[in-house]
């Protein structure tokens, strides 16, 4: 009897995933020269260190456990992990901040667990919670430069000598409604003039069209950041129309922060969110529904990372209880009128 040989019923992926990884660094490129336009070179700086640390404890990490270097850097996770990292922490950060988060990130979020594919929690966030935890101070120095892209004022700010003045400290928009909410105000003008003054809407709208870029390469499914904007847009609209005076308007939650970088960057890492489809769909709500929640009534003015790291603890039991239909299988069970089995 001949035996035949048939492939499983299951989609296989036409990229490696350092293609994948690259098309993602790729896709982050608008929001980047959107932040440096914004708030200066230190964005850029950022980015490089945080990247250049990386591979390098990830090259440290690979050797001390006995795997290949070159093969496993090839996959560039680790450049995407420094990457949104850089991206996360204020331009004016001195080096440091960059070296202790990519510290706590490879080696422990990442590494400790089993390398990628293993790490429950998506280790740029998770080194961002700490850094905000232990270091408030430096991790809210967002200061506007009023569009003017100084390399020498960065690297001093960079090396640890602070040269912007105190004028320019100011709070960013999501600091500013946490603060003014609570007391209310007579109208919303305040933080949406705020939102559109330092470059917030725009670079939303960047990462928002490297988002766009991604869907159309199919690097990542509409589940998860679709699910999360409406959400958090719904959520925002309800209360905003209940009292306007003390939550934000959608178009502010949906425009400020890391909004639009976290919901197709940082949710859609694939290690860490929900797996099947409609799982997803639950996965990406649950993180809109607590931005939401942490920045009405939280401690922290910009809730990405947190909500993100409780859906990636939440995951595997989203997967669990909502599961896809069975392959081959009809979406309702088969009913025997009768006979036996």
């Amino acid at each position: 009897m001949a035996l035949m040989t048939v492939t499983s019923p299951h989609a296989t992926g036409r990229r490696s995933t350092g293609q994948v990884m690259r098309h993602v660094v790729l896709a982050t490129v608008p929001g980047m020269l959107a932040l440096a336009y914004a708030f200066g070179a230190g964005v850029i700086l950022n980015v490089l260190w945080c990247v250049l640390a990386g591979v390098l404890l990830e090259a440290a990490c690979l050797k001390a456990r006995g795997r290949p270097v070159r093969f496993f850097l090839q996959d560039f996770s680790v450049v995407v992990t420094g990457l949104l990292l850089g991206l996360a922490i204020p331009p004016s950060s001195p080096w440091w901040i960059g070296l202790i988060g990519m510290l706590f990130a490879v080696p422990i979020a990442k590494h400790l667990y089993g390398g990628l594919g293993s790490n429950p929690f998506n280790p740029a966030m998770i080194a961002y919670a700490l850094l905000l935890v232990s270091f408030p101070a430096e991790m809210t120095r967002w200061n506007p430069t009023g569009f003017t892209f100084d390399p020498v004022a960065a690297l001093k700010a960079f090396a640890g000598q602070p040269v912007l003045p105190d004028a320019l400290s100011g709070a960013t928009p999501l600091d500013v409604f946490r603060q003014k909410a609570r007391t209310g105000v007579s109208e919303n003008a305040w933080f949406n003039e705020g939102v559109q003054l330092q470059g917030w809407a725009a670079v939303n709208l960047a990462f928002l069209l490297g988002g766009a870029y991604l869907l159309s390469q199919r690097i990542i499914s509409w589940h998860i950041p679709v699910s999360l904007l409406l959400a958090l847009g719904g959520l925002s609209t309800v209360f905003y129309l209940f009292d306007a005076g003390h939550y934000g308007s959608p178009l502010f939650h949906l425009l400020s922060g890391a909004t639009m970088l976290g919901a197709f960057f940082i949710a859609t890492d694939p290690v860490t969110a929900a797996t099947s489809r409609p799982a997803q769909l639950v996965y990406g709500a649950g993180i809109g529904a607590l931005i939401f929640v942490i920045r009405s009534w939280g401690g922290y003015p910009d809730a990405v990372a947190f909500a993100v790291l409780l859906m990636n603890l939440a995951a595997p039991t989203i997967d669990l209880l909502v599961k896809p239909r069975t392959f081959g299988h009809d979406v309702k069970p088969v009913k025997w009128k009768g006979g036996k089995s």
